[in-house]
């Protein structure tokens, strides 16, 4: 392994590191309680079921978005899939179940490391922005379909926060519109490729069906 690879699979991790106590904790007490339900309660009615796989979802999609593969300047990245475990669940429980797990996942993200300038940009970027992720509800008969959407959802309302907020960015002369849709495209395109691809591997998409057919 050379430098240069050992240099960029440092730079994947070094977020991990940055976690706060208490953001490790209340993902911590999510996954172990969502484990610990599930394996203890076999006949769960589907409220029941919602808020168990509700939780494990954020706490997976929120350890996975500290592993980034590839960082923008200005914020956002490149994740190994880190929604997809909220889409699938938005998928499996529906729009309302999966707008209520993005807004928790963003507020969670705003808890461990908030960028914030303006409270109607902290509502943009963070609880509409994933709670966005939940629109992939709206399509039970295709989880590709809904992951597009939802994505598009999610790049809507950073796409505003950018040019409303962020226009002096913009590189001079350029269109501060312009500027966010291309920077909030060059991460969030690929974020949302990595996704559908994930999905498309015949063992993932398997047990993805066969954990929707158990609910």
């Amino acid at each position: 392994m050379n430098l240069k690879m050992v240099e960029y699979l440092f730079n994947v991790f070094k977020d991990v590191t940055k976690l706060k106590w208490y953001t490790i904790a209340i993902v911590s007490v999510l996954f172990i309680l969502s484990l610990f339900l599930m394996a203890t309660y076999k006949r769960q009615n589907l409220s029941t079921k919602a808020i168990v796989y509700g939780g494990l979802s954020i706490a997976l999609s929120f350890t996975l978005s500290f592993i980034k593969l590839y960082r923008m300047p200005q914020g956002g990245s490149i994740t190994p899939a880190s929604m997809l475990p909220l889409f699938v669940y938005s998928y499996i429980f529906g729009p309302a179940a999966g707008i209520i797990a993005g807004v928790a996942y963003g507020i969670l993200q705003l808890i461990q490391e908030s960028y914030v300038v303006h409270w109607a940009q902290l509502l943009l970027d963070y609880p509409l922005a994933f709670g966005a992720s939940g629109l992939a509800g709206f399509f039970k008969k295709s989880l590709p379909a809904g992951i597009v959407v939802g994505g598009l959802g999610r790049f809507f309302f950073h796409f505003v926060s950018g040019f409303v907020f962020f226009a002096s960015y913009a590189p001079k002369g350029m269109n501060p519109v312009w500027y966010s849709a291309v920077y909030n495209a060059t991460y969030l395109g690929p974020d949302l490729i990595v996704c559908l691809i994930v999905t498309l591997i015949p063992g993932i998409k398997k047990a993805i069906e066969q954990l929707k057919k158990g609910v």
